[in-house]
């Protein structure tokens, strides 16, 4: 896992929220971008919090194990 903070990527990346999030609760958002060689991973309701970015290895693995649950 690689922790960037938001102003080091936010301007490359082009966020995206999931089609399943829940906007009539404002607090469950959750914005990923694909860059090359990672996948970052974001709080949309606090920018200054540090994003997460993992390896596409690691992110398939996680994207695998949450399509079967």
């Amino acid at each position: 896992m690689i922790r960037k903070t938001a102003a080091e990527e936010a301007p490359r990346l082009k966020w995206f929220k999931s089609s399943y999030s829940d906007s009539s609760d404002g607090h469950d958002c959750v914005e990923v971008a694909a860059a090359p060689g990672a996948v970052h991973v974001r709080d949309s309701k606090d920018l200054s919090v540090p994003e997460l970015a993992f390896g596409e290895t690691a992110w398939s693995g996680f994207v695998a194990y949450a399509a079967d649950c």
